[in-house]
């Protein structure tokens, strides 16, 4: 497998799973439905798990542009892959978020509240506050950066293991967004992944989803340039560390 079908496709499963255990719990009329943010957040933990199993050994489970973006800044990827990298996550992106659309079709029908219909797509702050939820962002996406790069020492080369969410493992990844989750994001419902969120919301805006309300562009600056904004403070801050 490629690198970039291996980044596409970790990143299909992760929000297939992700976005699928938010349909779940959100939507009327599904076997999950009400079953809370621990659901959410395991949910969600689990669907990167997926992703990381199916492409660390070919791509090294990057699977979100905030972690391609850091390991470039911190001298651990190469520039010109950025693109191509980010490319395959925005593509899996939005292939996994209309399976989930296509799976949860009668639910979505069944839903009236088009905030409710828009929460198994994209993010949306507990508190409407741009300044504020660009904070939680920036910090979530801090931590899961700097825990990448302080517990591992995985660099890129022929004769290593390619670096990125792989180099942790797939469970001890799946624990660090499982805890995330549960810890920091209650404000924003921690994106912490400028693909996961900017995708969704555009093929939200696509979709013919009856009564699906706004697609809320106004805020979408904030699951986007937030979670970047972490993921370079978290990887100047390892370079610091590490001179």
């Amino acid at each position: 497998m490629t690198p970039f079908a291996a980044e596409m496709i970790g990143t299909f499963f992760v929000i297939l799973l992700g976005n699928g255990v938010v349909a779940n719990v959100v939507l009327i009329g599904t076997k999950g439905n009400n079953s809370g943010w621990m659901v959410v957040s395991t949910g969600w933990a689990l669907g990167v798990f997926v992703g990381v199993v199916i492409s660390a050994p070919f791509s090294g489970a990057h699977l979100n542009p905030a972690v391609t973006f850091a390991l470039a800044i911190a001298h651990k990827f190469d520039w010109a892959k950025v693109p191509l990298f980010i490319l395959a996550q925005f593509i899996g992106a939005m292939a996994g978020t209309s399976v989930m659309y296509l799976m949860y079709k009668d639910h979505f029908e069944k839903t009236h509240d088009s905030g409710l219909k828009s929460a198994p797509f994209f993010t949306t702050p507990a508190i409407r506050n741009k300044l504020s939820n660009f904070f939680s962002e920036a910090v979530g996406t801090f931590v899961l950066i700097f825990v990448i790069f302080y517990l591992t020492n995985a660099e890129m080369g022929t004769d290593k293991t390619p670096v990125g969410l792989g180099s942790l493992g797939a469970i001890p990844v799946a624990f660090l967004v499982w805890a995330i989750g549960l810890s920091l994001g209650g404000t924003t419902g921690y994106a912490i992944n400028p693909a996961r969120d900017l995708g969704p919301r555009i093929m939200h805006s696509i979709l013919p989803i009856g009564g699906k309300g706004s697609s809320d562009w106004g805020y979408a600056w904030v699951p986007l340039f937030g979670p970047l904004t972490g993921s370079a403070l978290a990887a100047l801050l390892y370079l610091w560390l590490t001179i």
